[in-house]
């Protein structure tokens, strides 16, 4: 048995945790029903009553012995002793309190530890526990400072690699829904999507007034979800925001408890999405046939399931490493050479800051994602093989345009894996040998003997890159803008 101050969400199935301050509670309860006393329950299981009140205080975790000996004491089985649910709305309450109270934000401020006892009134309780919550949703929102949002990504995109950028549950999620609207083939239509809402218990309304800082609102009350009108113009496919926000239901979101948690949600049900877009199945077998062709395009991937390029270039890193053994990295690049997106599980050097962080830092002039801007024809198929410090690698990029500038769009993996792959025979080749300055970022000499101590730039400033992140449970979301729409449309 492992024993945690408080259960997890995140625990291993093979490592079930046991909440010591409700298995304390559960057993407080049990014997008070009972009508035992500690002294009684002492003697009937050989133990001190001092230790039999540290384990219902959930301060110590028992052997697996001696919770035997109190559940046959108690003449119950020992499961109920384990069961994760309070014993009562009260002790749910206590449990809650004490939960706070051991959290390092609360240790942190030095205050005592209020007792839940049965001489504190319910309603004391439960306006300690609602000042705890309003506590510890405004730490949440104060620590969302682009510092920790940049961790978070980090960390998330850490958990991505380690798992090939395949998520084996969202996969067997997204064709269990495939399968109850009988979608037996190709790419989903949208009366497919019209299907799936309506299985899952939503209606699709489409208006012109959403408030400007969603992408879609849903009613839960009136079980509606409310979408633009008009498509947003940056790229994003409209059946791709449908399905993300009926992802939230199916994968059992709930309200995101910090950043980190929002970022993972945004990233699960767009995986959701792609995986209804392009479904496993077919999918794979379009790649297969293609690899034994050695033709392997995300182009033609793109045209066979009609989604956008980048959509079609991230399902291709969910899929290529797990099914194909074919490692890959995926970058998102700004024509300024800033990185946007990226994630990788073929070991390429993305650059990052002290934090971990990718986003925000220069790509190597040398890198595709760059040099595709300075090709003669740049929004056609380009491929290039880079030399670098952690080996050699082949790349294949789009450029896509935006009203934030342009953007290039790319896969690559290490040279050996190149052969399957449509334009893995490209004679172009680069050489990058950064983070080495004298790469690509530190100016030639001449021009520094030319021109240091005559220029003054004035900077643009990336602001964003400054603030704390916007306040609340969604990132950036006006609840007050939200709250008018849906009272207007109710």
């Amino acid at each position: 048995m492992t024993a945690s101050p408080s259960s997890s969400p995140s625990s291993s199935p093979a490592e079930p945790t046991v909440d010591l301050v409700t298995l304390g509670q559960r057993l407080r309860h049990l014997r008070r029903t009972r009508g035992m006393t500690l002294d009684q329950l002492s003697e009937a299981v050989g133990r001190a009553p001092s230790q039999l009140s540290l384990i219902e205080n959930g301060k110590r975790e028992p052997k697996l012995s001696v919770l035997q000996a109190i559940a046959g004491a108690l003449g119950v089985p020992m499961q109920d002793l384990l069961r994760p649910e309070a014993p009562s709305r009260r002790a749910g309450l206590e449990i809650e309190l004490a939960h706070f109270q051991q959290s390092p934000a609360y240790q942190a401020l030095g205050l005592p530890v209020v007792r839940a006892g049965r001489r504190l009134a319910t309603d004391a309780l439960e306006s300690l526990i609602g000042m705890h919550r309003e506590l510890n949703r405004v730490l949440t929102e104060q620590t969302a400072t682009p510092e920790v949002a940049r961790r978070a990504n980090a960390q998330l995109r850490a958990d991505m690699r380690r798992r090939d950028n395949y998520f084996a549950e969202i996969e067997q999620a997204a064709a269990k829904v495939l399968q109850s609207v009988r979608h037996t083939t190709g790419p989903l239509s949208q009366r497919g999507i019209l299907d799936i809402a309506a299985q899952i218990g939503f209606s699709l309304h489409y208006v012109n007034d959403l408030p400007t800082s969603t992408r879609s609102v849903t009613d839960l009350k009136n079980r509606r979800i409310y979408l633009p009108q008009v498509a947003s113009g940056k790229g994003h496919d409209p059946r791709a925001v449908v399905l993300q926000t009926l992802g939230h239901f199916v994968l059992g979101h709930n309200d995101p408890a910090d950043y980190g948690d929002f970022l993972r949600q945004r990233v699960e049900v767009n995986y959701f999405a792609a995986a209804l877009l392009m479904p496993e199945k077919f999918a794979v077998d379009f790649l297969a046939e293609a690899k034994a062709d050695r033709a392997l395009a995300i182009d033609d991937f793109r045209d066979a399931f009609g989604v956008s390029y980048e959509t079609a270039a991230h399902r291709f890193t969910n899929l290529a490493t797990h099914h194909f053994g074919i490692p890959v990295h995926f970058a998102r690049v700004h024509e300024s050479g800033i990185v946007y997106k990226a994630y990788e599980n073929d070991n390429v050097r993305f650059p990052a800051d002290v934090t971990g962080a990718i986003e925000g830092q220069p790509v190597c002039r040398k890198w595709a994602s760059r040099t595709v801007f300075e090709a003669e024809d740049p929004y056609s198929s380009f491929y290039q093989f880079t030399d670098t410090t952690a080996g050699t690698y082949w790349c294949t990029v789009h450029v896509e345009s935006t009203r934030s500038g342009e953007f290039s769009v790319t896969v690559g993996t290490p040279y050996e894996h190149a052969r399957w792959f449509r334009g893995g025979d490209v004679s172009g080749r680069t050489v990058s040998n950064c983070p080495d300055p004298d790469c690509c970022r530190r100016p030639p000499a001449q021009l520094v003997d030319r021109w240091a101590g005559n220029a003054w730039p004035s900077a643009r400033v990336h602001s964003h890159l400054l603030a704390a992140l916007p306040p609340g449970t969604f990132p950036g979301v006006d609840n007050r803008d939200v709250y008018d729409f849906l009272d207007r449309r109710a």
